[in-house]
């Protein structure tokens, strides 16, 4: 096992998932450091709450200015920094976005990951490497659940872009002896999830209809379904791969699936209010090729990792919904009055 306390280097940490890694890692002593895109605007609202002055005495958090599509700096920060382990999780993430981008979701999150895997190949020291796969990797699904030996069979550009990171990852690990472990992760949510997945739309639109910001909901597909646990709790499953003592593969699921549909009938309800008369489908929002279910079996992880969800669909779902009530200026505390239990 990887010594606790160590150097970490995230890519993407300004994500859902990089904010909720390093408050893990830091939790656990960890120095972190993070790469960041530059951009004329700040885009660290998620770890703001983290970051201090790296001059300050007792500062552990750092961030360095690279790119995915720069391997230059992402092998120059690799050696100035020296991690012991290194967690790729940057990349053009939105599904819906990469049919409108497939070069640049391509090349950040397929390429992306090679450019960091050759980075950490010439390491002169012991790195262990995570990278972030997806369950659209499954695509249209040749069995239920998905499970590490299911057939990967991508429908998007974003998706066909992580089946190449995925194999990448498990060809270095077989040519180079690379202790480098892909998660399979399944949709994972939070109140720190982008504004445009549609778990975020939902809670988020509902709170602009109370607030007397907006009249409706726009969707897409609301029959999909989707196996959604908590973002919070799947970083662990990262850092627990990274902790073995041989590098592996794993999927990170609840074994659940809901719709968009029961998503929104499970939100709209907490607070009083009948889906139906808000939600409306827009076909801008459809994907040329659709996914329509996805589920996952966490099998192997409880039993190498002991690692499981404890989060239900129902109680997400209130967390999210609550956090953006409070961000609209609303009382959450009154407003919700359904149950989220199930």
């Amino acid at each position: 096992m990887a010594d606790p306390g160590g150097t970490a280097l995230i890519t993407g940490i300004t994500g859902q998932d990089g904010s909720y890694l390093a408050e893990l890692l830091l939790g656990k002593g960890y120095e972190v450091h993070g790469l960041i895109r530059r951009s004329s605007s700040f885009s660290t609202g998620r770890i703001d709450h983290l970051y201090h002055d790296p001059h300050q005495p007792g500062a552990r958090l750092s961030l360095h200015y690279a790119d995915l599509t720069d391997s230059s700096s992402l092998i120059g920060h690799l050696h100035r920094i020296k991690p012991a382990e290194v967690y790729n999780l940057g990349a053009q993430s939105h599904v819906k976005v990469s049919f409108e981008m497939p070069e640049f979701t391509a090349d950040t999150a397929g390429m992306g990951t090679l450019r960091m895997l050759e980075a950490v190949r010439t390491a002169d020291w012991p790195i262990r490497f995570y990278q972030a796969g997806s369950s659209e990797m499954y695509g249209q699904v040749s069995e239920t659940p998905q499970s590490e030996t299911t057939a990967f069979r991508p429908r998007s550009p974003y998706a066909i872009a992580k089946v190449f990171a995925h194999w990448m990852t498990v060809q270095y690990r077989d040519a180079y002896g690379l202790h480098a472990s892909n998660g399979i992760l399944f949709n994972h949510e939070s109140p720190r999830r982008g504004g445009t997945f549609v778990t975020r739309k939902v809670t988020r639109g509902i709170a602009a209809i109370l607030a007397g910001q907006a009249d409706v909901l726009y969707l897409g597909n609301l029959d999909a379904r989707r196996d959604w646990g908590y973002a919070a709790e799947y970083v662990e499953a990262m850092w627990l791969m990274l902790q073995q003592p041989e590098p592996d593969d794993y999927v990170i699921a609840t074994g659940e699936t809901h719709s968009v549909r029961e998503l929104c009938d499970v939100a709209f309800g907490l607070v009083g209010l009948d889906w139906e008369r808000y939600v409306r489908v827009d076909e801008r929002y459809l994907r040329p090729t659709e996914v329509d279910e996805l589920c996952g079996d966490a099998t192997k992880a409880e039993r190498a990792l002991g690692w499981r969800p404890a989060t239900t669909f129902h109680a997400l779902v209130r967390l999210m919904l609550d956090a953006d009530l409070r961000e609209a200026g609303l009382d959450a505390t009154t407003l919700i009055v359904g149950d989220a239990t199930g």
